[in-house]
């Protein structure tokens, strides 16, 4: 299929809903304690006339009634720019920081970039989640959007993560924490597969090299190795081998417990459930394996 008929899978209503703000999820909670719905920005009938003129697809509001629904501006937006290949400009222009100011103004710049990839993260997952029935993902590639088959070897470029330090590190793992807390399992676990994954990616990317591939953090986790030389070695301490080969085991284990335990693709029918302390464990090792990778690239830049 061509990514302008993959494209086209966007135009189901249930995704359309979470592009123009309608549909809410859960609570972002910023340090201070004060929480925001994540979601897209509402988008009101003159807003999507607006969007749809600036894409080249002349629309008007009016007041008086007899316009369209807004999913139905929304829809033949999508439908124009999938036929003129301005689909992956237009979903660039609506997840661009920018159209976020209202939700995040009166914040600090670095709760606003934390709050801003969380909460593209999860939008993504969610849409992701709608697409997962039909063996389909949506993923940003560089400055770019593409659907592409699940599984499939579609070479894409990792989108380029400005900073990874410790204290976003310990946001990351905080607001899992807390997900925990609200026995929110699945949404702890993919912020823990998430931070790993954004990790790796930022310390490829510190060496000029891009990642094989953001969506497999074992592939990731390799390139890392090979490029800071972290195999084991015949003359390090043997307890530091040791120690080596068990962040393999990290990386494995909080990559498959996404796939068959997290809220990346819905509920299956092999999902097994967990406890809390097992939660806290996935939580507590990314956010352990996230620090050592970062220290191991300061150590060697």
């Amino acid at each position: 299929m061509m990514q302008a008929d993959l494209f086209s899978l966007l135009r189901d209503k249930t995704i359309i809903a979470i592009l123009d703000g309608d549909t809410k999820f859960e609570d972002y909670i910023f340090e201070s304690g004060s929480t925001i719905k994540i979601s897209m920005p509402y988008l009101s009938g003159p807003d999507l006339c607006s969007l749809s003129t600036l894409f080249g697809l002349p629309a008007t509001y009016s007041w008086g009634g007899g316009t369209l629904s807004r999913w139905q501006y929304l829809d033949n937006l999508l439908e124009h720019c999938i036929k003129n290949k301005k689909c992956s400009d237009l979903l660039s222009h609506m997840f661009s920081k920018s159209q976020f100011s209202k939700i995040l103004s009166g914040y600090g710049s670095s709760e606003i970039e934390v709050a801003y990839k969380t909460i593209v993260s999860t939008i993504i997952e969610k849409i992701n989640g709608v697409l997962y029935f039909g063996g389909n993902e949506l993923l940003i590639a560089g400055n770019s959007f593409i659907i592409r088959p699940i599984g499939s070897k579609v070479e894409i470029i990792a989108p380029t993560i400005k900073t990874i330090d410790r204290e976003y590190i310990k946001s990351i793992s905080s607001r899992a924490m807390r997900d925990v807390e609200r026995h929110d399992y699945d949404s702890a676990i993919t912020k823990s597969r998430t931070l790993l994954e954004e990790t790796f990616c930022y310390v490829i990317e510190k060496k000029n090299v891009v990642p094989t591939d953001s969506g497999d953090i074992g592939k990731l986790f390799k390139q890392v190795k090979t490029l800071y030389n972290m195999h084991t070695d015949t003359n390090t301490d043997k307890r530091i081998n040791v120690l080596l080969s068990g962040l393999n085991s990290i990386v494995s284990a909080i990559a498959e417990m996404r796939n068959k335990d997290s809220d990346a693709h819905g509920v299956g029918a092999n999902r097994i459930s967990i406890d809390e302390h097992h939660a806290r464990l996935f939580v507590n090792s990314a956010m352990a394996m996230a620090d050592f990778i970062l220290s191991v690239q300061q150590k060697h830049p």
